[in-house]
Parts: structure tokens; sequence; C-alpha cells
């Protein structure tokens, strides 16, 4: 091994938020090296060439942005084109997919008479909208403070409360959300279009104790202060290319292809390149990694550093180590270790499909996202079928058609040939159902159940419009939550890198250190989470190498 190298931080994995971190800490004169296992940077924010011989770059995991602060941007000069789509979602009726409920954002009065198309009462579409412009009180309130030190609950109750919000505050974040959404909406198809953002990637019920959806719906609406969701121009990718950018310029040195083999609370981490074992330290370590990974790096580095007898017997070791030997994750919060919930398919069409309501374009259905077999009913009836073993049957799904909004993802012969790009969104699949045994034959599976909900409102087989690639083979990929654990790391395959925490701490919580005020502490002083496990992670967000670079700056 060679000898240690020495750095102001050491970032351990290299998606958007170990990015972000690297670039303001670049800026601030720090001297930082960041390893990214896999040979690009970007984590789960990439964009690539899916299928063989076919030039179309798909935004393979995640796709759209909602909660990327233009502080950040502003901040490290980011070049980056969002584009707002003008389509909220399109939900065909289960009962009869003949019929439909379209929310068009730029005109209220189709929108309205979608409602009393799909039979909602008349009062409905009026209670849609008030029921939104309620939660716009808190996220209106919550957003600004996401780059500050985190508010106590107490605080930031005061908050939305002093913007009118002491009952949605009730609503929203002490009772489950399935309570004010069956209360203030009637209709089932409306309710079940309004809690599936308390679903996406979270395996929970609306009535659940535990209030995992309503943290979840929090983070979906929470964007912006306005819940929107846009295309990222270019794909995914060209954000995260953005941010490496962003990051070099800064002096940041990038490492691709560097496995991180372990980490010891002194800041000292071992990894491997090209099959050379070496050795980096730092004043700090932040853990651009899902906290149950980090649990297993510090538990090598502890091995390595007293051997597997000692901690067998339970000797402890030196200074922070001797209460809590492995520190930050699984053990400690088992908020850490919640499964992931979603089968992700991306798929390449020669065009959009001919749907079954006649009334509405595909183009206007694929344009925002497509909502298929998501009535409150049949989202609670899918969760009960996953939970007893099976995969639901219809499968919830959305779609988006990032192409309808960026072309330019599409080489231009597939542009000028009308070809478009799906993304779909399987819920209620959790990552239980999974295991390396059945892998294959769940992906089979599960890829045929998504295709045929999507088959259940389209007027023809989505099979007959998928492209072909160079071999001649569909252009369909499947990936189940143990493909994206292998893939880009994350644990049971959880899109948050576990389970959601609220944008706030408890009154009783410590916070006496910068590290525990930004929300980004672990049991050790000189390593932080960047990443989606961090308090106000998840989804693209830069958020948690934001926080996490403050909280190193302030400590200084």
């Amino acid at each position: 091994m060679t000898t240690a190298q020495t750095y102001d931080a050491i970032i351990v994995g290299g998606g958007h938020n170990g990015l972000v971190a690297a670039a303001y800490l670049g800026k601030a004169g720090k001297r930082v090296l960041l390893l990214e296992r896999l040979d690009a940077v970007g984590g789960a924010a990439v964009s690539a060439q899916a299928f063989d011989g076919v030039e179309a770059w798909l935004s393979r995991y995640s796709y759209l942005v909602s909660l990327l602060p233009a502080r950040i941007i502003d901040d490290l000069g980011l070049d980056i084109t969002l584009v707002r789509r003008r389509y909220s979602s399109y939900t065909p009726d289960p009962a009869d997919p003949s019929r439909g409920l379209l929310v068009d954002n730029d005109d209220p009065v189709a929108t309205a008479a979608s409602f009393t198309r799909i039979g909602a009462p008349d009062d409905e579409h009026d209670l849609f909208e008030q029921f939104y412009e309620h939660c716009r009180v808190l996220t209106q309130a919550l957003w600004p403070t996401m780059t500050g030190p985190l508010l106590t609950r107490s605080e930031a109750k005061r908050l939305v409360t002093d913007a009118g919000g002491s009952s949605v505050w009730d609503a929203m974040i002490e009772h489950p959300i399935g309570e004010i959404i069956s209360r203030h909406l009637h209709n089932d198809l409306v309710r079940g279009v309004v809690l599936t953002d308390a679903l996406i990637g979270t395996f929970a019920r609306a009535d659940d104790a535990d209030l995992q959806q309503n943290i979840c719906f929090l983070y979906h609406l929470i964007g912006g202060g306005t819940g929107n969701w846009d295309v990222p121009v270019g794909g995914m990718g060209a954000v995260s290319a953005e941010l490496a950018r962003a990051a070099r310029n800064a002096g940041a040195t990038l490492v691709t292809g560097a496995q991180v083999a372990a980490v010891h609370p002194s800041g000292s981490v071992r990894y491997v390149v090209d099959g050379a074992e070496l050795e980096a330290s730092a004043e700090w370590v932040l853990a651009n990694v899902a906290p149950a990974t980090l649990d297993r790096l510090l538990i090598a580095g502890t091995e390595v550093s007293y051997g597997r007898d000692q901690l067998a017997a339970g000797e402890p070791s030196v200074g922070v180590f001797e209460a809590r030997p492995f520190g930050i994750g699984t053990d400690d919060i088992p908020n850490h270790s919640r499964e992931g919930a979603q089968v992700k398919v991306n798929l390449l069409l020669t065009r959009l499909p001919r749907l079954r309501d006649e009334t509405i374009s595909p183009e206007a259905a694929f344009g925002g996202t497509f909502h298929i077999n998501e009535s409150w009913t049949q989202l609670d009836e899918a969760y009960l079928t996953a939970a007893s073993g099976g995969i639901p049957n219809p499968l919830p799904c959305e779609i988006y058609c990032h192409s309808l909004a960026d072309p330019t993802i599409l080489s231009p012969e597939l542009r000028e040939a009308g070809a478009q790009t799906l993304t779909v969104f399987g819920l209620h699949v959790p990552s239980r159902l999974i295991t390396p045994e059945n892998n294959a034959e769940r992906r089979d599976e599960l890829q045929a159940a998504v295709l045929a909900s999507l088959n259940s409102v389209l007027a023809e087989p989505i099979e007959g419009v998928l492209s072909m690639d160079a071999a001649g083979r569909p252009c369909i990929e499947t990936k189940t939550t143990l493909d994206i654990e292998q893939s880009v790391g994350m644990p049971k395959g959880n899109i948050f890198h576990g389970g959601l925490d609220w944008p706030f701490l408890e009154d009783d919580a410590p916070a006496t250190t910068p590290a525990e005020r930004w929300g980004v502490a672990t049991a050790h002083p000189r390593i932080v989470l960047c990443g989606s496990g961090a308090r106000r992670g998840g989804a693209v967000s830069g958020l948690g190498g934001h926080n996490a670079a403050m909280a190193v700056l302030e400590s200084e």
C-alpha cells in the first residue's frame, strides 16, 4: 500500500451530492479528493445510451428536477436549463379507460371539464385546487429553510402558523396524510392522483402511523415552494456534467474507478484503483453513500485497525469509538434500513401509442405524469398484495416522456422519425420480493406486469411501437431494486438511501455541533453524511452536498 496522501476533505461517492460538496469546498480553498466507484461521476443522476447502437440518451435512474435550489445553481455558476411541463398529469379511469383526468396547467376550464367527465362531484375540481393551495402555505414557508441550519419542530411549526397554516401543519405533519386526502376529496381516482406523491419510492399506506408517507408527500411538493417537477435539458447527465465541471474548476480531484474499501473515524480512507491499494487521509470525510453503506465501510476500517477478534469480543477501541464502535446507520437509526419499493422500466418507442381515450392526444397524456392504475383503492390493494408476497395486478405505474419536453436526448434521425422515450416507475414492489436467486425471473415478471398495466389503457399494444436496437432486440430495459442496488449502490434499491426524515429537528434532538445543526452528523465528529441519507436528502437536489459542505466550513 502506498503512503497515505493528505487532503482537507475526502468525499466517498461521486453522485451529484458529492459533486456539489466538492465544488463548494474547492471554492472555499480546500484540497478535496472525490472517489467514485463507477467509471463516471453522477451516480443515479446520469444519462446513458441504454440500447445498443441507438442514439438515445436516457436519464436511466432519476429523471426530473424539483428540489435543486436556485441558490446552489447560482453559487456554483451552473449552466443548467430546466423545462416546465404544461401538463401536470393524465390518469385514465380504470373502470372505463375511454375517459380520464387531464390536469392542464395552462387551461383550468379544460381541467374542470375533465373532472366532470370522470364523474367526480361538481365541487371536486375546486376542492382539488384548494387542497394544493393549502399545501403551498406550508411548502412556501419551509422551502427557504432547506439551505440553512435546521429549524426545530417548534420553530418550523411557528413559521408555518405565522403564514396562516396552522391547520395545514396539523393535517400534513401531525396526522397520516390519508386522513386529509380522504376527508377533503371524494372521487376514488382523484384521491389516488394526490396520494401517489406520498408513495413514490416509499412502501407505505395512506394511514400508516409512522408518517413516512407524509414525509414523502412533503418532499414531492416542497421544491421551489410550488412542487413543480421540471425536465433537465440534455437529461440528468447534463446536470451531473455541470456539477463535475464546477467541482474540477474549483480545484477538486475527481477519481473514477475507485472502489472504497474502508473508512476509519480518524479520517483515513482505503481504496483500490486499477488493482492498486491506496490510502488517503483528511480532516473530514464526507460520505456520499447510503448510511448503511457507510456502516459497512466503518466496520471494515475498524477491523483493519483493531482486528476481528477484539471486535468479536466486544473490546472497545479508543476515543470516539468507545461507546458506538460502528456508527450511524442500521443499528443506530432503523429508518436507514428501509427498503426500496419500485421497478423502473426504460423504453424507446417508434412513436407514442394511441389511447383508449380518444378525446386526449397522446402528446397531452404523456406530456406530464401519466398515472396508470393508481386510484385510491388500487394503490391500497397493490400494497396489501405486495405485503403478502405477491406482485400487484394491476401494477400501479407512473410514466414520464422526457423526449416530448427535451428532444435533444434523441439523435436527429430519431427525432425526424418521431421516436419517443418512456420511463416507467412501478410502485409497491418492495425489495423483499427480490433475491439474488429469483432476480432474473422477477425482472421478467415485473416487466410483463408493467407492460400489461400500460396496455390496459392503450388502444394498441405497447409492444407494437417498441423500437429495436442494432441487434434487433426490443428497446426495453427493466431495473429491479436489486439491479439498482448493484448498479448504483443504493441498499435494498432505496432511491432515498433509506427512509426519509422531516426537514427539521425534533425539539429535544442534539444541535450542539455544525454537523448536527445542518442534519449531516454521524457518530464520528470527522465524518459527515453528504448524500440522500442526510436529513433533507433524497431526489436530485444537491442539498445533502450543500449542507455537508456548510457544516464543514462552519466547523473551522
